[in-house]
C-alpha cells in the first residue's frame, strides 16, 4: 500500500494506472475509520481495479464553534485498517496544498444545500462539495463511494456530478449499524455511556416511522409528531430537525408518495448525530 501526501505524486500514480487501463475507485473520508467506511472500501475493491482512500479533515465544512479541533484523529490506526483491507493508495494531502494562501474558490449546489442539515450548518455542504470536487479532479475516479447515513450529502454530490458533467458514478451504500441499531459515526466516540443509550432513540424513531408507513399512514405530520414525542421522552436529547421529504429535491411532503426520505438530526448532550431511512412507496 502506498501512502501519498503530494498532489503531484498522486496525479502521477493515477496517470500510471490509466496507462495500464485500470479503473479507479475513490473513498473520501475524514479518517477515524469504522465499519461503515470499510464497507465502502470493500465495495470499491470489488468493483474497481485500484482503490484510493483519502483522509482529510476538511476545515471548510466546520463552522466556527464546531468540533474541527476535537474531531477524532488516529492516522496510524486508519492506515493499518486500510492496509489490512488491501487498499492500493491512501491519500493524505497537506492542508497547505488543498487550501493554499489566498484560496478563494468554493462549490455550491443551491437549494439542496440549504435544506435539512443546511439550515443549522449553512456552510457545511459548500465545504463538502469543494473538497470532494478537488479530490475528484486530483484522482479522476471512475466510481466514488459514500454512505447512506449522510443521505443529503450523497444527493448533493450526485447533483454536483450531474450538473458539472463529471464522468464519475456515485455509489451510495447502506447504513452500517451497531447491533443495537445505532448508526456508525466517528462522532459516536464523543458519547458517554448514558448518552450512548439515549442515542438509540434516533434509530428507534426511524423504526417507528417505518412501522407507521407500513401500516398505511401517509400523513407526514402525524409521523413527525410521533417521532418527536418519542425522542423528547428521552432525557438528554434535543432535536435539531425531523423532516420527511422527497429524496430528490429534499422538499417537505404533506402526504407520502413515491421515494421518501425520513431524516433527522438530534443533539445527544453536546454531540449532534444524524440518521435517516429511505422508503419507496408504490
Amino acid at each position: 500500500m502506498n501512502i501519498i501526501h503530494s498532489i503531484e505524486e498522486m496525479k502521477a500514480e493515477i496517470h500510471e494506472f490509466r496507462k495500464k487501463g485500470k479503473s479507479i475507485g475513490c473513498v473520501p473520508t475524514m479518517g477515524s475509520l469504522h465499519e461503515g467506511h470499510l464497507s465502502l472500501v470493500r465495495q470499491s475493491l470489488q468493483t474497481t481495479d485500484r482503490t484510493v482512500v483519502t483522509i482529510f479533515i476538511n476545515p471548510a465544512q466546520f463552522a466556527p464553534g464546531e468540533d474541527f479541533e476535537q474531531y477524532p484523529r488516529d492516522y496510524d490506526r486508519d492506515i493499518g485498517l486500510l492496509e489490512r483491507e488491501g487498499v492500493d493508495i491512501v491519500f493524505l494531502p497537506d492542508m497547505k496544498d488543498i487550501y493554499p494562501p489566498g484560496y478563494k474558490t468554493y462549490v455550491e449546489v443551491h437549494d439542496l444545500q440549504e435544506r435539512l442539515c443546511g439550515l443549522s450548518r449553512p456552510t457545511f455542504f459548500r465545504g463538502v462539495c469543494t473538497i470532494v470536487l478537488k479530490l475528484f479532479n486530483i484522482i479522476t475516479p471512475d466510481r466514488a463511494f459514500f454512505g447512506q447515513k449522510d443521505a443529503q450529502q450523497a444527493i448533493i454530490l450526485q447533483r454536483m456530478v450531474r450538473d458539472l458533467n463529471l464522468d464519475i458514478l456515485i455509489e451510495v451504500l447502506p447504513i452500517v449499524r451497531d447491533a443495537d441499531g445505532l448508526a456508525l459515526s466517528s462522532r459516536n466516540a464523543y458519547l458517554k455511556d448514558n448518552e450512548r443509550k439515549a442515542a438509540l432513540t434516533l434509530s428507534r424513531s426511524l423504526r417507528l416511522a417505518e412501522k407507521m408507513i407500513a401500516e398505511g399512514e401517509r400523513s407526514a405530520e402525524k409521523i413527525r409528531e410521533e417521532m418527536i414525542a418519542l425522542i423528547q421522552s428521552v432525557q438528554g436529547t434535543r432535536i435539531d430537525y425531523i423532516e420527511i421529504v422527497d429524496s430528490e429535491e429534499l422538499l417537505p411532503l404533506e402526504t407520502l408518495k413515491s421515494r421518501v426520505l425520513v431524516s433527522l438530526a438530534v443533539f445527544i448532550g453536546r454531540t449532534r448525530l444524524i440518521d435517516n431511512t429511505q422508503i419507496i412507496l408504490s
